[in-house]
């Protein structure tokens, strides 16, 4: 979906204030594409179902402008 194809070693962390939950991955654009210099380093925000499981939600297409976390000073 959006073109996310082989997402891979995650990470997380909360968002400067503490209010966020993010995850940041690797994926690459291709169906095609393997573990490979083409893979790219990508980040989004999650929240949480009421079961206590992460709700990842649909991965954002590579370029997709998102805001950033919550309490990261103004650029």
């Amino acid at each position: 979906m959006n073109s996310v194809f082989g997402p891979g070693h995650n990470g997380f962390f909360k968002s400067p204030d503490g209010t966020e939950d993010w995850i940041v991955y690797h994926a690459n654009d291709s169906v095609n594409g393997g573990c490979d210099l083409n893979r790219t380093t990508r980040a989004q925000k999650f929240t949480w179902n009421a079961d206590g499981t992460p709700n990842f939600g649909t991965p954002v297409a590579l370029g997709t402008r998102l805001p950033v976390p919550s309490g990261e000073p103004a650029q």
